[in-house]
C-alpha cells in the first residue's frame, strides 16, 4: 500500500477532470478534496474523477470523496467517476454513492453527459 499518491487535473468544458496515480488514503483524499475546492472557488461545479490509476481507496480517502460529492450537490453540480477499477467500481457501489454520482466508462463519455446535462439545464 506504500504506492505514492499524485493527481493531475485540468478544466475543460465546464467541467474539472482529475485524475488520480496511486493509493487514495488521508493524503489523496485531502488532494482531491483541495483540488475540488480551487476549482469550485473559480466556479467550476462539475467534478470527473478518473480513477483508473488509483486500484485501492481506503475508508478515509473515501470520507474526502464523499466531501468532494457534498460540495458538487450543494453547488447544483455533478460528480462522474470514469476508468473504474472493479474493486473500486463495487466499494463504491456498496457505499451507495452511484445513487447520487454518475459513472462512465471513460472521461470522454463523462464529458458527453456533462454537455448534454448543461444543455437540458439551458432548456429548463
Amino acid at each position: 500500500m506504500d504506492q505514492v499518491f499524485s493527481l493531475q487535473s485540468e478544466a475543460r468544458d465546464g467541467c474539472v477532470i482529475i485524475t488520480t496515480m496511486g493509493y487514495i488514503n488521508n493524503v489523496g483524499g485531502e488532494a482531491i478534496a483541495a483540488e475540488c475546492r480551487t476549482y469550485f472557488a473559480g466556479g467550476v461545479k462539475n467534478v470527473i474523477l478518473n480513477l483508473g490509476q488509483s486500484k485501492v481507496v481506503n475508508s478515509i480517502g473515501m470520507s474526502y470523496i464523499i466531501e468532494v460529492l457534498e460540495q458538487v450537490q450543494e453547488l447544483g453540480g455533478r460528480l462522474v467517476f470514469t476508468n473504474l477499477d472493479g474493486p473500486v467500481e463495487k466499494m463504491l457501489a456498496i457505499m451507495g454513492l452511484f445513487t447520487f454520482a454518475g459513472k462512465e466508462a471513460t472521461v470522454a463519455d463523462a464529458l458527453a453527459v456533462c454537455a448534454r446535462e448543461a444543455v437540458d439545464q439551458g432548456r429548463k
